[in-house]
């Protein structure tokens, strides 16, 4: 028996259980009809630091290792650490901060990451430098659960799914730029640059998130559900069982990609490949970003498709050239809208619980990575790397068919 309380055209309505049943809430900032691109933008800028960091020390290892007198197994931990602070350390971070206003949460986290990678800059010690990784991971999860809400927050309504999607413009430029960019760097100029220029891109963000961002405020505190109860949303786990699937195929390539391309014994360099992946994720961002207000199931569905597709296209065509060029563009195009495609959904499930549910996507997100490289490692020590193409096939597969039979509460046909 429901017992609902209707408020104003600002709120939600909520059931008994404090789930929400409708979704007419209004940004607080009144920001009219149009984007407010220039924030947009500058969160960008944000998650495009965040993904360079989290991904450049794996370019970087020999040097690292050199330069704090430590093995390369110890240094390739640095992804590790900051993992680890990202799952330890988002939620409770999240849960502790969604009442408070968003600008000032978004300065703090822009200027604790800043101090955690000028640490990682300058550090003499690779416990040190460990212990800044994790820091950085736990300013990084923050961010990441608190973007998607803030976005939403300053945009009007009907705009909220494309203002998502320019938000997340920085994880497909990381990817093809800051992560090959920060080796670039750290090979011509020292491993410490990387830190440091990324460390000065935060500065950056911290002066025009100052001028530039519109504040709003944090979630009211009668909408507040305990993050168990957030789970329990109807849609909101099976979107996270579909974000884990998903990933977990995904990451066990992205991770691996060197070992299959040396299995697939073509003449295609990592490097190439990560540029010809993140460009087209590019266009898979831009696809989304076009339609996710109008068909956000539609296009889960089809990246999902694409996904299964590249993967079968990477086991049986290992041997061509032009097959895995093609498939790298499938799978980039398929993962480049999956950012604003899965925080869209699991923020119009949990409604005004949105920053919660997202570090809990956050989180999903790092568990499958960390999964990841277990899964690939075994299954490299037991066959070669055209194994890995076959698992994200069969893994998109589940994930496609848990997301098609989910069309009431976790992936409608429409927002």
């Amino acid at each position: 028996m429901t017992s609902a309380t209707t408020t104003d055209d600002s709120e939600r309505t909520l059931d008994a259980s404090g789930s929400a049943v409708g979704l007419a809430e209004k940004p607080p900032t009144a920001p009219g009809r149009r984007l407010p691109l220039p924030a947009l933008l500058v969160m960008a800028l944000m998650g495009f630091i965040l993904i360079a960091t989290e991904t450049m020390p794996a370019g970087l290892l020999p040097q690292i290792a050199q330069g704090l007198d430590a093995t390369e197994g110890t240094a390739g931990q640095l992804v590790s650490a900051y993992a680890l602070g990202t799952v330890v350390l988002t939620i409770p971070a999240v849960a502790l901060t969604r009442g408070m206003r968003r600008k000032p949460v978004f300065l703090a986290g822009v200027l604790g990451f800043l101090l955690a990678n000028s640490v990682a800059a300058v550090s003499p010690d690779i416990a040190l430098t460990l212990g800044a990784r994790f820091a950085a991971g736990a300013f990084s999860g923050l961010l990441w659960g608190m973007l998607a809400g803030y976005a939403r927050r300053i945009t009007a309504p009907e705009l909220a799914g494309r203002a998502l999607a320019i938000a997340s413009l920085g994880t497909p430029l990381g990817l093809a730029i800051g992560t090959p960019l920060g080796s670039w760097l750290g090979t011509t100029l020292g491993w410490r640059w990387s830190f440091g220029t990324l460390s000065l891109l935060a500065v950056l963000t911290a002066v025009l998130a100052l001028a530039i961002v519109p504040d709003a405020p944090g979630q009211r505190a009668e909408s507040r559900l305990p993050l168990a109860r957030v789970f329990a949303i109807p849609g909101v786990t099976i979107i996270l069982v579909v974000i884990f699937v998903w990933m977990l195929g995904h990451n066990t390539l992205y991770t691996y990609i060197g070992i299959y391309l040396r299995s697939a014994t073509i003449p295609l360099t990592v490097d190439v490949a990560l540029v010809v992946f993140g460009v087209s994720a590019l266009v898979g961002l831009g696809i989304t970003g076009a339609l996710i207000d109008r068909a956000p199931r539609l296009l889960v569905l089809a990246s999902l498709s694409l996904c299964t597709l590249a993967g079968i296209v990477f086991f049986l065509g290992h041997a061509s050239a032009p097959a895995v060029l093609t498939a790298l563009v499938l799978w980039g195009i398929a993962f480049g809208g999956a950012a604003p495609q899965l925080q869209t959904a699991v923020s119009e499930a949990s409604g005004e619980n949105a920053d919660a549910a997202n570090s809990l996507l956050g989180v999903a997100f790092n568990v499958a990575i960390f999964s990841a490289g277990v899964v690939g490692a075994v299954l490299i020590g037991s066959y070669d790397g055209t194994a890995l193409p076959a698992l994200m096939a069969a893994l998109a597969v589940l994930a496609l068919a848990i997301a098609a039979t989910a069309r009431r509460n976790a992936f409608p046909a429409r927002s």
